[in-house]
């Protein structure tokens, strides 16, 4: 969940002027700071999917979440393409992938269409990290493929529902309202601020610019929301075995930081770090500690 990126913006009156151009520059500049290139490729079904591919290494696929795209994972991707093969695609439904309105959006249905991309590449085992969904699909893939998944990065993850409500579930089952979704550039500045308790300075013509692709996007997101919020991983995931690092904003106002622990009791194999200060997206909130936390995980694999 969350759609925010870290950006730099050398030239005040450009952003001002032609904010769209403005933002298509500053991504472009920071995926070249991470070593990461656009590629695209046609999946079985005809499925178009767009990614970031870069680095050497192991392969590391990195899952967005709801309402985001490839681009949450930039700030963090810098430090890990030197270690690791860095995949990063758009999820069905979201980015530049394609958008089926009728397709199955639950997590299983999700991890195989991520499955088919990483055969597309030639991958038969893999290291998987995710955020928030994109957890929540990561988990749903080592369920169902566990021979093909070495690890799992976990960063405020989706699916374990038996913790306390988090505000975002106070306020959808008391109003309806989904502060996920931004129907106009009002609530994506919202959703911004609900998203992250640090969040990196963006101005805000950028914003308005980054709102544009959520917004188009809101009839076939409130979808996807309600199909993988019903689904409930922790029957499944009770006792996978995969190495599993849990990382948790103690600020998290999408899903109670409550929620860690829970999932830390059902993977026997897990750990799990609880970063104060911060809310629903530590890797663009704290990119160099999720890096080095994550680097530290993998040195003991």
């Amino acid at each position: 969940m969350g759609a925010a990126i870290a950006v730099p913006v050398a030239a005040t009156g450009f952003v001002y002027a032609m904010p769209e151009q403005a933002a298509r520059l500053a991504i472009q500049a920071e995926r070249q700071r991470a070593g990461l290139v656009r590629k695209e490729v046609e999946l079985p079904g005809g499925l178009h999917s767009v990614y970031l591919e870069g680095g050497r290494g192991e392969p590391l696929i990195l899952l967005h979440g709801f309402g985001a795209n490839k681009d949450n994972f930039l700030r963090v991707a810098r430090q890990l393409t030197p270690h690791f093969r860095v995949i990063v695609p758009d999820l069905t439904g979201f980015g530049e992938s394609a958008h089926p309105a009728e397709a199955d959006y639950l997590p299983a249905a999700q991890a195989e269409r991520v499955r088919a991309l990483a055969q597309a590449l030639g991958l038969r085992r893999l290291h998987l990290g995710g955020s928030s969904m994109g957890g929540q699909i990561a988990m749903s893939y080592a369920v169902l493929h566990p021979d093909e998944v070495a690890s799992l990065w976990l960063l405020d993850p989706a699916g374990v529902w038996s913790a306390p409500r988090s505000e975002l579930g106070d306020i959808y089952v008391g109003t309806g309202r989904n502060p996920l979704v931004a129907h106009n550039e009002e609530e994506f500045a919202e959703t911004f601020a609900f998203v992250m308790s640090d969040p990196p300075f963006i101005p805000g013509p950028i914003v308005r610019a980054l709102a544009q692709e959520p917004m188009r996007n809101a009839p076939l997101a409130e979808k996807i929301f309600k199909q993988f919020t019903a689904d409930s991983l922790e029957g499944r995931v009770k006792g996978l075995a995969t190495p599993t690092l849990i990382v948790w904003g103690d600020q998290d106002r999408v899903i109670h930081v409550g929620s860690g622990a829970v999932l830390q009791g059902l993977l026997p194999r897990s750990q799990l770090i609880v970063m104060p200060g911060v809310g629903h997206l530590p890797m663009i909130e704290r990119p160099r500690q999720s890096a080095d936390d994550y680097l530290r995980f993998r040195a003991t694999l």
